[in-house]
């Protein structure tokens, strides 16, 4: 409360980039839905950039720490009047007004806490956001809960397309229960897209204890490769990076403390991919026509899939491309000279 209550008045104020991190050029699509999202809703945000997948007609979606609302209303524009979104927060009284941020170290009790006035911003601009896509009814929701319990929230076992969460990973203790209830509500072929914050090492307790870095996002950090293993355990397909940039910390204090430990802001995508789906290595041809990316799907940092261009593709992006949403976009053929990228797609 004293951190961001009285130290952070405003975002230059704070001493890395962690959270505000821009993300890879937005499609139009995109950019025109901002415009039509509330200004007190936009006011209020704080995360890392946008996380905001593709081919999202008539999807459900579920957004981890969905704050003011943003990214929910967003999507609700990209989903349509079939699809819905809910977003899902903490609430315990009243902090102050920060979308994404926690004022607890980890040792706390509530690993997610945001402050009631951002959850009543985004609950009090639905019928405005309704009214201005012209739907008859709302296709978005707001919840109280916790992102380690979603069962507590009534979210039901495969009850999700895709599972979206921004900045607010880092601020959870146990964040291996937080992919596996992600796990637990997708659908089979479903996908958590998120943007976090990665460690190039493990922290020390010196660090993760400390309050200025915690109030920073960086004290919650997951060293990077422990991401590859804990979605593993959970069920998760490896892990593919979509985008990464550096975190710069602006803090000669900081840095002491730090050490050579370096910090990036990434977005990954994981998916459940259903058990027997992988057939072996394949060819793949994008049909073209995803709103927003007609012509080039930039699906990860390793593959861009061009309209009507075969590219190879090893099992595990055939299985997820086979099992996911996407099939629809995909001519997929299995076998062929489909084994120069085998283990190399995320």
């Amino acid at each position: 409360q004293d951190y961001y209550g009285k130290e952070l008045q405003k975002s230059e104020d704070l001493k890395t980039n962690a959270c505000v991190t821009s993300a890879r050029p937005l499609p139009k699509a995109v950019r025109d839905a901002l415009e039509h999202v509330h200004e007190e809703v936009v006011a209020r945000y704080y995360g890392c950039g946008l996380v905001i997948p593709e081919c999202l007609s008539s999807c459900r979606i579920l957004d981890l720490g969905s704050g003011s609302g943003r990214d929910c209303y967003l999507l609700s524009q990209l989903v349509g009047e079939q699809g819905h979104v809910t977003g899902i927060d903490m609430t315990e009284g009243q902090v102050q007004c920060r979308a994404g941020a926690s004022p607890h170290p980890p040792s706390s009790p509530s690993p997610f806490f945001l402050s009631s006035c951002q959850v009543e911003v985004a609950k009090k601009h639905i019928a405005y956001h309704m009214d201005k896509f012209g739907y008859q009814k709302p296709n978005v929701e707001f919840l109280h809960g916790y992102m380690e319990k979603l069962a507590d929230a009534g979210l039901a076992d495969e009850s999700y397309d895709i599972v979206i969460s921004n900045c607010v990973i880092n601020l959870a203790p146990d964040k291996k229960a937080v992919l596996q209830e992600a796990f637990r509500v997708l659908k089979p072929g479903g996908e958590m897209y998120f943007s976090d914050v990665y460690a190039s090492q493990r922290l020390s307790e010196t660090v993760r204890k400390h309050r200025v870095l915690w109030g920073e996002c960086l004290a919650g950090a997951l060293y990077w490769r422990d991401l590859y293993s804990i979605a593993e355990e959970v069920g998760f397909s490896p892990p593919c990076l979509v985008t990464a940039s550096p975190i710069t910390i602006g803090d000669k204090e900081l840095e002491g403390i730090i050490g050579d430990c370096r910090f990036v802001s990434a977005t990954f995508r994981l998916f459940k991919v259903p058990g027997g789906s992988q057939a072996g290595p394949g060819q793949v041809i994008y049909n073209g026509g995803i709103v927003g990316h007609e012509r080039e799907l930039v699906f990860d940092a390793n593959f861009t899939f061009k309209e009507g261009e075969v590219v190879d593709v090893d099992a595990e992006m055939a299985a997820i491309l086979r099992s996911s949403r996407f099939a629809e976009e995909f001519l997929i053929r299995a076998g062929a000279n489909a084994t120069a990228l085998q283990g190399n797609s995320c």
